[in-house]
């Protein structure tokens, strides 16, 4: 599964879920009677009154016959009267269900429906469309998985014993079962007109989730498009200051600075470089190697290796071309080197002919 497919599933098992959550709450909000039916081992149906109205206070419990998997007797006509618009909890013996222990990696938690889903066939006797089933909280055990165990029964039994209840007037059915040191699991859940409640939630769900998604992309979207507007704005203010700058440097040059006067001037005031390294040649005694050289404005860096590195600096000093000749990193040794490393900065002093 792709991990798309991986997010949609897991949103569409969030949705559902918090739906089913609502729609439960919804009804209780109603007020609606809840009753509680358990199945004995010997078959047989208990059915008592949780939620009492003033009408209801003496209603006794009472029990009715269960006859392969429908109900053996009508009921009471006070019990019928009681059953209208119920919610029931039926409890049913864990005789009827499976219950196989299964263990997962602890990131398939968040995936479990569609996990236990895809191997109910090969946990039960049944397809997946053929059961219902719901599953223990998973415990965490070693080697970072966990274990829990898969509740499963036949769909067609409870759905028909589920619609025996509905056609005697309840609004809802909840079938669930507990085996020995278990909690109660529910495994199937149906109500008169619960599927279009809880579609109408599970809509209204995506529509907000689709609705905040849209406003995000908007918000991320709108932010761009400020964010490069005021990016192009920055780099117009910029190219003027810049403008105005050479406009202000332009004009305090006086009247003799036009464009032609400038590159003039500035070649009468650089240093040729040209010139330079002909007279650095010239100098490096013939036990000098350069091995970098390096000319930034009227400042000349340049290493190499030599005999003897603080005799450089002299010779760089006699020069008219140079001056405050320097180190301007240690001079040193390596053993598998002819000589000593250095490394001398010296300022170049502009030198040019009569036909510059």
């Amino acid at each position: 599964m792709s991990i798309p497919s991986q997010i949609a599933a897991a949103l569409s098992l969030w949705i559902d879920t918090v739906a089913r959550t609502m729609s439960a709450r919804l009804e209780r909000a109603r007020g609606a009677r809840q009753i509680a039916i358990s199945e004995d081992d010997e078959g047989f149906l208990t059915l008592c009154l949780i939620s009492k109205a003033s009408k209801d206070a003496d209603l006794p419990s009472c029990c009715i016959p269960l006859v392969e998997g429908e109900i053996g007797e009508p009921l009471s006509s006070e019990w019928s009267a009681a059953m209208k618009g119920a919610m029931v909890d039926l409890a049913l013996r864990p005789s009827r269900f499976v219950f196989r222990p299964l263990e997962l990696p602890g990131r398939a938690v968040e995936f479990l429906d569609g996990i236990i889903r895809a191997q109910i066939d090969r946990l039960t006797p049944w397809s997946p469309g053929e059961a219902v089933f719901h599953w223990t909280p998973p415990q965490a055990i070693a080697d970072d998985h966990v274990e829990l165990t898969v509740v499963a029964t036949a769909r067609a039994a409870v759905t028909s014993l589920a619609q025996g209840f509905l056609d005697l007037g309840a609004a809802g059915v909840e079938i669930s079962t507990a085996a020995p040191g278990m909690e109660r699991i529910a495994v199937y859940n149906q109500r008169l007109g619960g599927q279009a409640g809880s579609g109408r939630l599970r809509l209204a769900l995506i529509a907000v989730l689709a609705t905040t998604g849209v406003l995000a992309m908007l918000s991320i979207g709108l932010g761009g498009i400020v964010t490069d507007s005021y990016d192009a704005e920055q780099q117009q203010i910029q190219r003027r200051i810049a403008e105005r700058r050479a406009i202000a440097r332009g004009s305090q040059g006086g009247p003799g600075s036009s464009a032609l006067e400038l590159l003039a001037r500035r070649k009468q005031t650089m240093p040729s470089a040209v010139i330079a390294l002909e007279e650095l040649s010239g100098l490096l005694p013939d036990h000098t190697y350069a091995t970098e050289l390096r000319i930034e404005g009227d400042k000349l860096q340049v290493s190499g290796l030599t005999h003897d590195a603080p005799s450089l600096i002299q010779i760089l000093e006699q020069s008219p071309h140079f001056a405050s000749a320097g180190f301007f990193a240690p001079t040193t040794r390596a053993a598998n080197e002819p000589g000593e490393r250095f490394h001398i900065e010296t300022r170049i002093k502009p030198q040019f002919g009569s036909g510059t």
